[in-house]
């Protein structure tokens, strides 16, 4: 297996065979960001990626699932997708789910015929970066979507039978956004109903421009406290019919998980206790974003 730079996947796909079809993200302006910095966005060779597909079946491991990176491999064209998932059934026969991370930009490459194809052929499941329902934050960070444009690329995934697994960053507004961003995503995400929400908290790199935001007083970091407040104000307010929830992320200060609406109470219930000392923190040296 041929790999270029760092590779990223999400936290869910720990045991997954990661093939790397494209190098970076096309998008690679948000502030929040450092990976994918030191590399040019690029698609793989089609060749190779089928290449790395046979060399990983010649060493017989029972792989069950497979993640296709980089930052928003859905972006590939349709046809080379279909070659590569052809590929990984045909060599990995214990195959039961293929991944893919997708985004704003992805997603609007590919028609509704497109994706419905892909999921035919047995694309499962597509991760989609939210970060923050509030339009101004969005804005501020550059992400290069609206929210309301996030909502439609979710929902254009949910029609065509993914399932859908949404990523949101806590903090990402600062002390400035706290209530915004919480109630907005809460908005947003109650419209999109996606199947999976992970929930990440901002941990800032030197090396990216919002660091220098902060520095310069422009933003100011939620204390742990603020953390659970702007987390409680999200879970009274998400409106969903049947999603996971996990905040276990290295970057959180609390791993939480729990089904929504069912396990909505207890989930508050545990902000509480963590609130009051009785659920450990973890450390400040211990996370990563």
């Amino acid at each position: 297996m041929n790999y270029v730079g760092a590779v990223y996947r999400p936290p869910s796909e720990a045991r997954s065979l990661i093939l790397q079809a494209t190098i970076g993200c096309s998008h690679n302006k948000c502030t929040f960001c450092h990976m994918y910095k030191d590399d040019k966005f690029r698609m793989r060779p089609l060749a190779d990626i089928l290449a790395d597909l046979e060399e990983m079946a010649k060493l017989r491991y029972p792989y069950k699932r497979l993640f296709i990176a980089d930052g928003d491999a859905l972006i590939l064209p349709t046809a080379s997708l279909i070659a590569i998932i052809e590929k990984a059934k045909e060599v990995l026969p214990h195959l039961e789910r293929i991944g893919i991370y997708s985004s704003p930009t992805s997603v609007r490459t590919k028609s509704d015929e497109d994706l419905k194809l892909l999921k035919s052929h047995g694309l499962d499941i597509a991760y989609l970066g939210l970060e923050s329902g509030d339009e101004e934050v969005l804005r501020n960070v550059c992400k290069g979507s609206t929210a309301q444009e996030i909502l439609h690329y979710g929902q254009r995934l949910k029609e065509a039978g993914f399932l859908l697994s949404v990523t949101l960053i806590s903090g990402l507004g600062g002390k400035e956004r706290m209530k915004e961003h919480a109630l907005h995503s809460a908005q947003i995400l109650s419209q999109m109903d996606p199947d999976y929400l992970g929930l990440l908290t901002l941990h800032v790199s030197e090396k990216t421009p919002i660091y220098k935001e902060i520095e310069e007083g422009a933003l100011t970091l939620l204390s742990p406290t603020d953390v659970l407040d702007e987390l409680d104000i999200l879970i009274r307010h998400l409106e969903v019919t049947n999603m996971v929830f996990r905040s276990n992320h290295a970057s959180n200060y609390w791993a939480l998980a729990g089904d929504l609406p069912q396990d909505k109470e207890r989930l508050l219930s545990e902000i509480e206790k963590a609130r009051i000392g009785l659920k450990e923190r973890r450390s400040e040296w211990m996370r990563a974003l």
